[in-house]
């Protein structure tokens, strides 16, 4: 039986426009416009798929005027990888996605500051061994979901997965906002992956790209300027058509760039149960009240769930982050260059360090207000940055166990980059991790130790608060130590040698606490009295005291 079905595109200052799909053997549909900028057509479809495109009077700048040209529906929830026609799916009567039926919508969710977060790269995760090249999918991520959950992790941070161009990309061009990386597999695929995550009570991050699209976007060929800035805002940082977000149609009385990005987001969390978005290149961005009005319809969007509004924003702006501002978290980039300069031993600067370690200290308001990292998909990894400076096998692991320590016993929400937690070193961008490395001892070791970081940092709430005191610091011998705390009595001591020499019978003094304290690192007890504490610490090591 068939149904009408309705077609439309909002293009209001485009003169004509049409409709064409398999169902008219390709032949062109007219379209009427109303008032409100809308080309609307009706079709009488049954149950089934079917490929379309628009034909549409172009008002772009680098067209002829008025000039016909073939676009993609901006908001096809699917496309056809091989015919790059848009796709849609009716069943009974009305437009879906898919038949997905959600399994764990019930499952509970960890708050924003209980989160560990692992970011990934969906086309580089895929598991197993002799895959070669094979290019991962959402159902490779699934059948790893049970190493990430034994990891500690309870948040996975997926790359961009909005259809972009070709095969070979991290997904920062994308193409069509509303369809999913065809690469990777399946909407059904993506919201298994989903569900699966949530079964496991672990949320979902997307990383979104919204300060530009890729060149071919069918807004782009519609109506550029209605959408786009022709120039961007910053020459130095520009990767496509940026939107306008001061943009305002007072005709219709609305802000075009605005509307499509909230149509976007509103869709995403309501089709795909996602619980976090990271704004991309925010400071590209620069329009905070268009930040604060789409982290708001985000979380309008999701309802009593748990969400994450987190941003790249660099150079860092703490007056992005917080209550009352744009965004909750952004990434915490100065973490980054300050922890590895200490890791590597490039430079010792105990002030900048205890800065990024308690990121008040730069303004932010605490512990959920950014998420630090020592490695992410825009840098190195820690392995490899040792290497560049020639230092290999126990001494450089021993540095990322350091690292490690750095990670979780910071003020923030620490963010593990696919396969640093096991020491995977291959400089090339856009890489198929190595999982045989975990035959290695070291590489097995060193997974065993941030499993255990993560362990206590889960365990201890000490660690997902916002005290923090550096109670001792020694800059000739390149010591530093702190403590964090909760109100509960629980206690966490850090002791850390930034130095290339091994320290024997090294005193601390004004140690927090006397008593018996566990050292978690290599499981001993050891007595602090009269306010010092004496240990033998290694070279780039750190002790960790739990009271």
């Amino acid at each position: 039986m068939a149904n009408s079905i309705e077609f439309k595109l909002f293009a209001p200052y485009n003169n004509s426009a049409a409709l064409k799909g398999c169902f008219s053997d390709w032949s062109e549909i007219s379209m009427q416009k109303n008032k409100q900028g809308y080309f609307r057509a009706k079709v009488e479809l049954e149950d089934g798929v079917y490929q379309y495109k628009f034909r549409v009077q172009s008002q772009s700048h680098f067209l002829e005027a008025d000039e016909w040209v073939d676009v993609n529906d901006p908001y096809a929830t699917n496309i056809d990888d091989e015919s790059q026609n848009s796709v849609i799916q009716i069943k009974d009567g009305k437009k879906i996605v898919d038949s997905y039926a959600w399994q764990h919508d019930d499952k509970p969710l960890p708050s924003n500051e209980e989160l560990v977060i692992y970011e990934l790269y969906v086309g580089g995760f895929s598991g197993g061994e002799g895959e070669g090249k094979k290019r991962g999918t959402f159902k490779d991520v699934i059948d790893k979901l049970d190493y990430l959950s034994e990891l500690g992790i309870n948040a996975v941070e997926l790359m961009p997965t909005q259809e972009f161009p070709g095969d070979n990309s991290w997904g920062y061009n994308p193409r069509h906002y509303f369809a999913v990386e065809s690469s990777y597999g399946s909407t059904a695929d993506l919201k298994r992956l989903i569900d699966e995550c949530h079964n496991r009570g672990m949320r979902i991050l997307m990383d979104c790209i919204f300060n530009h699209s890729d060149t071919e976007a069918p807004l782009t060929k519609i109506n550029f300027d209605y959408w786009y800035s022709r120039e961007p805002s910053d020459p130095d940082n520009s990767w496509g058509p940026e939107f306008d977000y001061d943009k305002y149609d007072k005709n219709l009385d609305l802000k075009p760039a605005w509307q499509f990005v909230g149509d976007i987001v509103r869709f995403w969390i309501e089709e795909y149960h996602i619980d976090g978005i990271r704004f991309d290149a925010s400071k590209q961005i620069g329009n905070f009240d268009f930040l604060s009005w789409i982290a708001e319809q985000a979380r309008q969007a999701v309802g009593q769930k748990p969400f994450f509004n987190t941003a790249e924003y660099i150079p860092e702006n703490p007056d992005l982050v917080g209550y009352g501002k744009p965004m909750d978290a952004c990434w915490h980039e100065s973490f980054y260059q300050q922890a590895l300069k200490h890791i590597c031993g490039d430079e010792l600067d105990l002030e900048g360090f205890k800065q990024v370690i308690d990121c008040r200290q730069q303004g932010y308001g605490g512990t959920t207000t950014v998420i630090n990292y020592i490695a992410c998909h825009d840098h190195q990894y820690t392995l490899a940055e040792l290497g560049d400076r020639k230092i290999s096998d126990k001494a450089a692991f021993k540095r990322a166990k350091l690292g490690a320590v750095l990670l979780m016993t910071a003020v923030g929400v620490p963010l593990v980059w696919m396969g640093n937690e096991f020491g995977e070193y291959n400089p090339e961008q856009e890489i198929k991790i190595d999982w045989t490395l975990l035959k290695n001892d070291l590489n097995k070791n060193l997974l065993d130790y941030y499993q255990g970081l993560i362990a206590l940092r889960k365990e201890n709430h000490a660690l997902r608060t916002d005290n923090i005191n550096f109670f001792y610091e020694d800059p000739e011998s390149k010591v530093l130590a702190y403590t964090r705390w909760n109100d509960q009595g629980s206690r966490v001591v850090i002791i850390i040698n930034f130095s290339d020499d091994f320290l024997e019978d090294y005193t601390i003094d004004h140690f927090p606490q006397s008593g018996t304290w566990h050292e978690w690192t290599n499981n001993y007890d050891v007595e602090a009295k009269e306010g010092k504490l004496t240990i033998d610490i290694g070279e780039f090591e750190a002790k960790v005291f739990v009271g």
